[in-house]
């Protein structure tokens, strides 16, 4: 099998995870693994090893199923958010490889896309959060 190169269109963010409530979940895992808040919203929550890092978030979700590791009727609830600078140019080169643009109702600093099998990706963009 060819090596194929790869043109890096943006970089890993964060991994965001739904769940019922961000605060408490986040706490979680700042005891798990020795992390800090580093954004602290009502419906979203940020932590990461250092001041200013941003690796995994938590996002309020309205109605929440818990994952049934591995019924396919309750699925894993997580997405990617990958940083880019250039988000016209990001979508341009995202659609040509095989992603679908799946815009939300209220995106401010991010796009949210599916991958080629519909897993929801988003790009982010603009000043990073707290």
């Amino acid at each position: 099998m060819a090596e194929q190169a790869c043109h890096m269109i943006g970089r890993l963010e964060k991994t965001v995870i739904d769940c019922p409530d961000p605060r408490r979940l986040a706490d979680f895992y700042c005891q798990v693994l020795g992390m800090q808040v580093a954004e602290d919203q009502e419906d979203w929550v940020v932590i990461g090893s250092a001041p200013g890092r941003r690796e995994v978030a938590f996002q309020r979700v309205s109605t929440w199923r818990p994952p049934r590791w591995p019924d396919p009727e309750h699925p894993q609830q997580l997405h990617l958010d990958i940083r880019v600078t250039d988000p016209d140019e990001a979508e341009r080169q995202l659609v040509a490889a095989g992603a679908t643009r799946t815009p939300g109702a209220r995106e401010t600093g991010f796009r949210v896309f599916a991958d080629p099998v519909g897993h929801p990706f988003c790009t982010v963009f603009g000043p990073l959060g707290g």
